[in-house]
């Protein structure tokens, strides 16, 4: 036979078949009644079979339970062993064992971290309350409540109010004289 490639344009179908080809494409599947009765037998044999082995499991089955009823084994108690050897499978893993050696990792520095910043913040307040203008505010705070408690026990008649003391106060600062107020102000820090 002439052997001839078919190219895509060219209308002429390729005539030449492979013989082996088709030897092996059953195209028809056909049986002899011989053949279709030895399959129909063995296919009713494996059917009983099945059924047979579907019966044996459902008594051992059966049975299983009664002997677990009898242990006095419940479904209940069952899902507990069930997930307690889980639990304990999960915790054997590496997986497990390197996740949590990590977050115990990460909780180690984050709580080093937080002390660092703690210790930090708490050195920045001590510097703060030892510089000289918080020293200079604390003194005016200390005087200024010196001040309203002379007032308050200086006056007659029970005074006023907390808010009236302390406008008044405000009131009678705000009218000195500024070279008033640094001459009242040292007489005020040795009174203070």
């Amino acid at each position: 036979m002439e052997t001839r490639q078919q190219g895509l344009l060219d209308p002429e179908p390729v005539t030449e078949v492979d013989e082996e080809m088709v030897s092996d494409v059953d195209l028809n599947n056909t049986l002899t009644d011989e053949e279709r009765e030895e399959i129909l037998s063995e296919l009713t044999k494996l059917e009983e079979d099945i059924s047979t082995l579907r019966q044996v499991l459902a008594s051992k089955e059966k049975h299983h339970s009664e002997l677990k009823a009898k242990l006095g084994i419940t479904p209940l108690i069952e899902f507990k062993q069930n997930f307690n050897r889980s639990w304990y499978d999960m915790q054997t893993s590496t997986a497990y064992k390197k996740t949590s050696e990590t977050l115990s990792t990460a909780g180690q520095k984050t709580s080093a971290v937080f002390t660092t910043l703690g210790t930090a913040i708490s050195r920045k307040f001590g510097d703060m309350r030892n510089s000289p203008s918080f020293k200079s505010f604390e003194e005016k705070v200390e005087c200024t409540v010196s001040n309203i408690k002379q007032t308050k026990v200086g006056s007659q008649g029970g005074g006023g109010s907390f808010e009236e003391v302390l406008s008044s106060a405000a009131h009678a600062s705000a009218q000195e004289t500024p070279s008033n107020n640094m001459s009242e102000s040292s007489d005020h820090e040795r009174t203070c």
